[in-house]
C-alpha cells in the first residue's frame, strides 16, 4: 500500500505510544497537539485502510477515503465527547465517508461474510454459519467460495436499510449498540432489522435449497 498519510502528516513520536486513543484525541481537541493527531493516525492507518480497501474493493478509493476520514476527524474533533469510544467513532466516520463515495459513484460495496462476529446470541458465528444447515442443505456441500458468492449476492439484494445493518455488523465488526450509534437509530431497531435481514436471507437460502432439490 502507498503511504496513505503522506498528505496529512508524518509519523508521530514514540513518546505518545503509551497514550490511550481517548487521551490522544483529547490532546488534539483541547490543545491542538499535532503529535497526538499523528500518533492516532499512525495507530489506525493499517486497520482503517484495510477495512476501506475491503469495503470499497479498490485500493485507490480506499486511500482517498482514508484521507478524507482523517480530514473529517480534524473537522469534527470539537464535537468529540469525552468518554465516547474512539474506535467506533473513527469507524463511523470512515463508514459514512465510504458510503458517500459509493453513492457518488453509483456503486455498492461487497460484504465479507466469513468474518466472525461475537455479538450474536450463539456466542460468535459467521453470517454463513447462521444461514447454512450443515445437516441438510446441499449448498453446505459446496466450496466456501461458491457459498460466499451466493451469500454476497443475497445480501446485495436486501433493501438498503437491512443491508447497511448487515454491512456494519458483519463487515465492519461493530456491535449492535455501535451500529445504532452510526446509523442514529434505536438499538432495538438495529436488532429488529438484523433479525429481518436474517429471515430474508434464510428465505433466499431455502428457495435455493428447494431449487437444488428439484433438479
Amino acid at each position: 500500500m502507498k503511504d496513505a498519510t503522506q498528505t496529512l502528516a508524518a509519523s508521530g513520536p514514540s513518546a505518545l505510544a503509551d497514550f490511550s486513543d481517548e487521551q490522544l484525541l483529547l490532546r488534539y481537541r483541547d490543545a491542538g497537539d499535532q503529535d497526538a493527531f499523528r500518533e492516532l493516525l499512525h495507530r489506525y492507518e493499517r486497520e482503517l485502510y484495510s477495512y476501506l480497501r475491503r469495503y470499497l474493493r479498490d485500493a485507490s478509493l480506499a486511500e482517498e477515503v482514508f484521507q478524507s476520514t482523517f480530514l473529517r476527524v480534524h473537522e469534527k474533533v470539537r464535537l468529540y465527547e469525552e468518554g465516547r469510544g474512539v474506535r467506533p467513532w473513527l469507524y463511523s466516520i470512515a463508514t459514512h465517508q465510504a458510503i458517500d463515495m459509493l453513492r457518488k459513484m453509483g456503486r455498492r460495496s461487497a460484504v465479507s461474510l466469513n468474518a466472525e462476529h461475537g455479538d450474536m446470541a450463539a456466542g460468535g458465528s459467521t453470517l454463513l454459519e447462521l444461514l447454512q444447515d450443515e445437516g441438510r442443505s446441499p449448498i453446505a456441500q459446496l466450496e466456501l467460495a461458491e457459498r460466499s458468492a451466493w451469500a454476497r449476492k443475497a445480501v446485495d439484494e436486501l433493501p438498503d436499510h437491512l443491508r447497511e445493518v448487515v454491512l456494519l455488523i458483519y463487515f465492519q465488526g461493530l456491535k449492535f449498540r455501535e451500529a445504532a450509534e452510526v446509523l442514529s437509530i434505536p438499538l432495538g431497531t438495529v436488532k429488529s432489522r438484523m433479525h429481518l435481514a436474517l429471515v430474508r436471507l434464510n428465505e433466499a437460502w431455502n428457495r435455493s435449497h428447494r431449487s437444488a432439490s428439484e433438479e
